[in-house]
């Protein structure tokens, strides 16, 4: 159950509160820990149940000449990478998700404690908010992908003479496919890349195209843990909810794009359906939302709109976002149009 501690941290408003700090945030499956990071650090972990059918792209088929010169961070700076890498860490669970979709696994070294998925990844203890660059260092890895840098990583690896590329969490599903493309690219399988983001598209094309048109969008909150944290349709998993026409009743808050609405809030604003992204973490069920003082009285309780959503989908920004969007379209064909 883990989510990726950039997402966490740009998501960061899941653990604002004094529950929600360090590592705990990072680790939505020790306990609910964030869909954020404070500010500095939010994982909207998850349980990694879901599959995707994305064709595996193959070691031997690598592609592109090195060295190259990879995008890296937000600032417009980059990494060189000198030949292509054969002992990779990944220090992000959604690098480690792209690293084996476009067929890098067999050059990863290592993989931090939040990548649960694939299941064969090679985790270990490192962790990407508590970073031991000695820890790092050890597997002599060529190369280190990241989401997170906390002011320390790069930096220090880079005197140690170690590439890291620096991979914030995507804001958009351009932004996505643009770091699986990059991810790729710095790991000699240019042309996979290319194949796992067109049958995303094609994946995610399908979906939308799955589902009923509707005279008035659906309103919807998505619970990120029971203290009422949600996301807006600006949000990135709020990006793949608007791809169905599906709009957050989070939207207008004032404090960002993970709010905290309190009940009043949520009953007043009567959603058409509840999307539970603390159900794996919490064990939040619909039975229990509706137990809950007033919610009965909001008719997607009433009548059952209540659905589970992967915790790992709903915070991770690679390949399985297609998982995700067939899963929105799973949700939104049960609502009669």
């Amino acid at each position: 159950m883990t989510g990726d501690p950039i997402v966490l941290a740009l998501q960061g408003p899941r653990n604002t509160g004094p529950k929600y700090t360090g590592v705990a945030v990072q680790r939505r499956s020790a306990r609910i820990i964030s869909a954020g990071f404070a500010v500095v650090a939010l994982v909207a972990a998850g349980c990694g149940t879901a599959t995707t059918d994305t064709p595996a792209a193959t070691t031997s088929a690598s592609s592109g000449e090195f060295p190259k010169s990879i995008a890296s961070g937000s600032d417009g700076g980059s990494v060189t990478i000198d030949a292509m890498p054969r002992t990779i860490v990944s220090l992000s669970p959604t690098a480690t998700e792209t690293l084996f979709a476009v067929g890098a696994g067999k050059q990863v070294a290592a993989v931090d404690d939040q990548s649960d998925y694939p299941t064969d990844a090679p985790k270990t203890g490192l962790s990407a908010f508590t970073p031991s660059l000695e820890a790092i260092v050890a597997y002599d890895p060529d190369l280190v992908i990241t989401s997170t840098d906390l002011g320390i990583v790069s930096s220090t690896l880079a005197e140690a003479g170690v590439p890291t590329l620096l991979l914030p969490a995507a804001t958009s599903l351009d932004d996505a496919y643009s770091q699986i493309e990059l991810i790729a690219d710095a790991t000699g399988h240019d042309s996979d890349g290319a194949a796992v983001v067109a049958h995303m598209r094609d994946r995610i094309d399908a979906a939308v195209a799955s589902v009923p048109t509707r005279d008035e969008p659906l309103t919807y909150f998505h619970e990120l843990d029971d203290t009422l944290y949600t996301v807006t349709s600006e949000s990135f998993v709020g990006q793949i909810y608007g791809l169905f026409g599906l709009e957050s009743i989070a939207d207008g808050s004032d404090a960002g794009d993970y709010p905290q609405l309190s009940a009043e809030t949520v009953i007043t604003a009567d959603p058409d359906v509840v999307l539970l992204a603390d159900a794996q973490c919490c064990g939040v069920t619909a039975e229990s939302v509706k137990a809950r003082p007033g919610w009965g009285s909001i008719p997607a309780v009433r009548d059952g709109r209540i659905f589970p959503m992967d915790e790992d989908l709903s915070s991770r920004w690679g390949p399985r976002i297609a998982d995700q969007a067939e899963a929105v379209a799973a949700v939104v064909q049960q609502i009669p149009a």
